[in-house]
């Protein structure tokens, strides 16, 4: 069968009546890999969580604005958008319950935050004022993937079924598109760090030892046209199949 993927969304006021909003091009990466895209709204109901975590075969976690430094023990230090409590609380139980159940997780910009923030890491609340001479994340920028990584066996030395004209990048580099001003400081438990920008920025990390649990600082899914981006959730895909 078809894997179905869930995908977190977030609450906005339109109209004046609260929305589940997410960029369309979330599902259509999800479709174009073979995946069916299934479009969650936050709740507070603990069984409901339980249940979609069950229901679903892989869970994507989406970007959005900075979750609340109180969830990993600091004080704001700069101006930042926060995301409403509501939906750093769901995200964050609803990874937990796929954890238990060892489905499927990738977690994008945002969503890359919320695993290390989970599995209690923390962020550089602030690029430009905590880390020297930094790049511009949000534009487009290489990065560097690192050897003997579940996503460096992905991305850089992929079966050479998976994808046509596929041919392997110079010096493990690649190129992505990014628009953040947080990142992982310190990886939270049992996280490692597959891939980071020539500034020391990290841009992935993943669980070893877990079928696939992998978080990307970038937005694959605004580049759907590149081999990287298929390459990802093909790999998602397959995994939730399993």
């Amino acid at each position: 069968m078809t894997p179905v993927i869930a995908i977190t969304a977030k609450t906005e006021e339109l109209r004046n009546r609260p929305q589940t909003t997410i960029p369309n091009t979330y599902a259509k990466v999800i479709e174009e890999a073979g995946g069916i895209p299934f479009i969650i709204p936050i709740t507070d109901k603990k069984e409901n969580i339980t249940q979609i975590a069950r229901f679903a075969d892989g869970i994507l976690f989406s970007g959005g604005d900075d979750i609340h430094p109180r969830y990993y023990g600091e004080e704001p230090l700069a101006d930042m958008v926060i995301s409403p409590d509501e939906r750093t609380e769901f995200e964050t139980a609803l990874l937990r319950e796929a954890i238990k159940l060892r489905k499927p997780v990738l977690g994008v910009c945002l969503g890359a935050q919320l695993i290390n923030i989970t599995l209690g890491g923390s962020l550089y609340q602030d690029i430009t004022s905590q880390i020297p001479n930094p790049l511009n994340h949000r534009d487009q920028h290489n990065i560097t993937i690192m050897e003997g990584t579940m996503f460096y066996n992905m991305l850089i030395s992929p079966n050479e079924n998976e994808i046509v004209g596929w041919a392997p990048p110079t010096k493990n580099a690649i190129s992505i598109f990014s628009t953040h001003h947080q990142s992982v400081k310190s990886p939270g438990k049992g996280l490692i760090i597959s891939a980071a920008s020539s500034d020391g920025v990290v841009e992935a990390i993943e669980l070893p030892d877990y079928p696939f649990l992998i978080g990307v600082q970038w937005h694959p899914e605004r580049e759907p046209e590149s081999e990287y981006t298929r390459l990802l959730f093909k790999a998602l895909i397959k995994a939730a199949s399993q």
